[in-house]
């Protein structure tokens, strides 16, 4: 089936400067007039909207080129796609030989999703569920939490990421890790993407977070962060794939714990640094790319290359900390409340990164690896089902899977609209939100977002993932 009055879309597309064709799904994009640039394919349900300016960014991230003559060879975009604020579209994911794109990655470096099950069942949790939500949100709204490190942790954590971070805490434990199960830290490190460790340099870090020696006591890590990012109660309501979920430690009933969250205010140092760097290394005389999308040349550039790869493996360490440090302080809360209680980690991954794969790196904005086996999470929003699934490592789709569901609405809308719907037009009813700000709510309202349904649907028919087990939520704790 092709979409209602595809002609007529197609058409208008093209007004727009887009050269766009569809078939099975897939459209296929790239900028009028450039027979040189490669198309790039994006994957979408057919009841999905088809987005003009989320295609036009989509278009002009397949033709950063570098006046050197390094390009991208392949891109494409998954069906959470739609417009990005920094001009690169959610859901992209390129293909570069020869240069890297700062700016395809963002200031969020290595967000990305932790998930964990939980032995407690669901009617266990809800029995004291107050007194849990109480000590949380001292944690993650009130500044409870203690994550107080040395300074020699805090160059560790840059330089190592998990694997240094532990080595540090081994040594000398602070902050409320002195109540942590270290050696579980360290085994659970093997469920985390490259381990949790990306050649990192302390020194490319903010300097208030790496001083000479002392304490470090920092605002931002075991932070969840604002936007779409959550750290959401759920339960596994359906086991598809029971050999994979039985060696992944899921069980259907069990509850669990998601963590949608990134590098905080140090993706946002580094990537707004390296932003402003590529740009200021364009060769001069030359007129600036109209994405304004600046890319760093191996040829012309390299050591700045290897600089900018050096500083976002930098950021990602800290990401997968502060993840870790999200999931051990509710994990430590669980044990205070319900005693004892068992909470392993299923697994860890990146949905914002540069990575060397193919013939040179592929950059995913918003868009996570699902490579062969490996385990893939997309959450929902928060009143829909979140999904674990394995990836089939599609190279179509350069082995990538979406990061969620795909905003359909933004946030000015939403609380815009939210002024003047209802609960249930907005998708809040029976949602339990935990947060200090009641326009989150609105912002995060399921009603924002594209069904999830339709989106993994459309990537298991795709042969880029199927299905694990389904999750739903229970509650959602919003910053």
């Amino acid at each position: 089936m092709q979409p209602k009055n595809l002609k007529r879309l197609l058409r208008a597309l093209e007004r727009q400067g887009l050269d766009v064709s569809y078939n099975n799904r897939t459209y296929s994009v790239r900028l009028v007039n450039s027979p040189d640039v490669p198309v790039a394919e994006v994957l979408l349900p057919e009841d999905f909207p088809v987005e003009a300016k989320a295609l036009k960014q989509l278009a002009n991230l397949a033709s950063v080129r570098h006046p050197s003559g390094r390009c991208v060879c392949r891109a494409c975009a998954t069906p959470d796609f739609h417009p990005g604020d920094a001009g690169v579209a959610i859901g992209s994911v390129v293909e570069t030989v020869g240069q890297i794109i700062p700016g395809a990655v963002g200031s969020d470096i290595n967000c990305g999703m932790r998930l964990h099950v939980v032995d407690l069942t669901i009617e266990e949790f809800l029995a004291k569920r107050d007194q849990f939500v109480e000590r949380m949100k001292g944690d993650y709204f009130f500044g409870t939490r203690d994550v107080t490190m040395t300074a020699d942790a805090m160059r560790s954590l840059f330089q190592y990421g998990v694997p240094g971070w532990l080595d540090a805490m081994l040594d000398q434990p602070t902050g409320s890790v002195v109540k942590s199960d270290l050696q579980q830290l360290a085994q659970e490190s093997e469920r985390i993407f490259l381990g949790g460790s990306m050649n990192g340099d302390w020194k490319l870090a903010p300097e208030e977070l790496v001083p000479d020696a002392g304490l470090v006591r920092d605002g931002g890590l075991a932070t969840i962060g604002g936007g779409n990012h959550f750290v959401e109660m759920q339960r596994v309501d359906k086991v598809e794939n029971r050999p994979l979920a039985h060696a992944w430690g899921v069980r259907q009933g069990q509850l669990a714990f998601m963590i949608h969250s990134g590098s905080r205010n140090v993706g946002k140092y580094i990537g707004g640094m390296w932003r402003d760097k590529a740009k200021a290394t364009w060769q001069k005389g030359l007129k600036y790319p109209d994405s304004q999308i600046f890319p760093v040349s191996t040829y012309s550039h390299p050591e700045l290359v290897a600089s900018y790869l050096q500083a976002e493996a930098t950021a990602a360490n800290y990401a997968f900390v502060n993840r870790l440090l999200l999931a051990e302080l509710l994990r430590l809360r669980l044990r205070e409340v319900y005693k004892n209680v068992e909470a392993p980690l299923v697994y860890d991954l990146p949905h914002n990164i540069t990575l060397p794969e193919g013939q040179g790196w592929v950059t995913r904005k918003s868009a996570c690896p699902a490579h062969v086996g490996q385990p893939v999470i997309i959450p929902g929003s928060m009143g829909a089902y979140s999904y674990l699934m394995v990836g089939r490592g599609n190279p179509a789709f350069c082995n990538s899977a979406s990061h969620g569901a795909g905003r359909i609405y933004s946030r000015f809308d939403l609380n815009r609209k939210g002024a003047s719907q209802s609960e249930a037009e907005l998708g809040l009813t029976g949602v339990d939100c935990i947060t200090l700000h009641e326009e989150r709510r609105i912002e995060e309202a399921p009603a924002a977002y594209k069904p999830i349904q339709s989106v993994i649907d459309v990537q298991v028919e795709a042969e880029m993932v199927d299905v694990v087990a389904r999750l739903s939520p229970v509650l959602t704790f919003k910053a």
